[in-house]
């Protein structure tokens, strides 16, 4: 098929698609939670290297820190469901071969400190090729998913819907589990998005995202020949998506509707924080959200003080969703992340940037804000091993029906952190220590 031709239908595809409320582009690539996760999976990967580094990386998935990492990324909505499989220990295959093979594990994890460490592509696609050349058993291209999340604008999502996608819009045969493949898909992926760059983004994961939803037959493609009746189903085809988008944006409401009460919330201890003599900082992506006919950044700093500024993971810390600040000096007096359907992973490892990058603040309190019902799934993330420095933290789970129900008689009545804390419950082992 010629660029050509390919163009005539490709371009009002993508149109319709960046449209779609059932697509990647408006579910996942615009997400605002996902341009959180980068850092904090940064720091996953960082972690994976150190412990293989350190030989404490172990001989099971189960538990590890790549488990933890790989996790976070199988949470990022569509795109990368299924995202663990190919790190998952399959003892009867002895695939992939990096839990029983010292050797293997360590090339594993100079690849994985190559590419978080450079800032260009060659060293990156080197790392590729050296990787390549060791021939681990059972590690492919998936690992590109952890390399995306390093430098989205070098490395390219990997999955078989992607490679599907791609086989069909540019009619190449590129195989799964190859990274010589996988590379060439590469280069063919830049170039469709260089050709229709107006309708992607520097970002590779919307051109993967369009690629992941034509491979799952969300998107079928006209048909080669010019047949009536081919032209005549692809068109039925079209407008059958059409009507599920129609369906779905109902789903893309209660999308919207998790958003509102992740505001919500925050707007409840933006509030608290104020009424308890404290001075609040709201997340730096979330400062204009409407919020009680004003924006939730209403009456907060709008920089932050320049000991946590000029911390070295100040990056980070602007994305917390709410910190009380003293009104006195320059110190963190509380940390609130709040996790509505989100990574609890990435809102963990964000409180701990902020504690090792201010280690003059250790004292303070830190909360992880969720419905009442995730408090297993946040006890369940937090008792992993990749997280044992986190649990001398004085980190606590604030459910929703606590906050809601206690907010007014503290904002009245109560001063300091002592009434939030009390109906907060802990999750660190200083908490747990000091109340012994």
């Amino acid at each position: 098929m010629t660029d050509l031709r390919r163009d005539a239908w490709l371009r009002p595809l993508l149109d319709q698609w960046r449209r779609d409320p059932g697509a990647t582009y408006l579910g996942w690539f615009l997400w605002e939670e996902r341009l959180k996760n980068f850092r904090s999976i940064r720091r996953g990967v960082e972690a994976v290297v150190a412990e293989i580094e350190a030989d404490r990386f172990g001989n099971v998935y189960k538990g590890s820190s790549l488990e933890t990492v790989v996790g976070s990324i199988a949470e990022q909505r569509q795109i990368f469901r299924g995202a663990d499989h190919a790190f998952l220990w399959k003892p009867k295959l002895r695939i992939p071969d990096i839990y029983e093979s010292r050797v293997n594990q360590q090339a594993f994890g100079r690849f994985l400190d190559t590419c978080a460490c450079c800032t260009h592509e060659a060293p990156v696609l080197s790392a590729i090729r050296q990787l390549d050349q060791m021939k681990i058993k059972g590690l492919g291209p998936a690992a590109a998913n952890l390399l995306y999340f390093l430098h989205p604008t070098l490395v390219p999502p990997f999955n078989t819907a992607i490679v599907r996608g791609y086989n069909r819009v540019t009619g190449a045969k590129v195989k799964l589990g190859r990274w010589d493949e996988y590379l060439a898909m590469r280069e063919g992926m830049l170039a469709l998005n260089a050709a229709h760059r107006s309708l992607l983004s520097n970002d590779l994961g919307a051109i993967a995202g369009f690629l992941f939803d034509v491979g799952s037959d969300r998107y079928p493609l006209p048909p080669d020949a010019a047949d009536a009746s081919a032209l005549a189903r692809w068109q039925a085809d079209l407008a059958r998506v059409r009507e599920e988008s129609t369906r779905e944006t109902r789903a893309l409401a209660q999308a919207c509707e998790a958003d509102l009460t992740h505001t919500q919330v925050q707007g409840w201890l933006r509030d608290l924080g104020h009424a308890l003599g404290f001075r609040v900082w709201v997340a730096s992506n979330d400062r204009g959200r409407g919020y009680a006919q004003g924006h939730l950044g209403d009456g907060c700093l709008d920089v932050l003080p320049a000991p946590i500024a000029n911390c070295g993971a100040e990056d980070t810390i602007r994305l917390i969703d709410v910190l009380w600040l003293s009104a006195e000096h320059d110190s963190v007096a509380a940390a609130f992340e709040v996790e509505h359907s989100t990574s609890i992973y990435s809102g963990i490892v964000r409180m701990l940037d902020l504690a090792l990058g201010l280690p003059d603040h250790l004292a303070s309190a830190y909360f992880l804000v969720a419905p009442d019902d995730r408090e297993d799934a946040v006890r369940a993330q937090f008792a992993r091993p990749a997280f044992s420095r986190v649990a001398e933290l004085d980190l606590r789970f604030l459910p929703y029906e606590a906050l809601r129900t206690n907010r007014e008689p503290m904002a009245r009545f109560g001063s300091g952190l002592k009434a939030v804390q009390a109906i907060a419950r802990p999750l660190g082992i200083a908490v747990r220590t000091a109340a012994a």
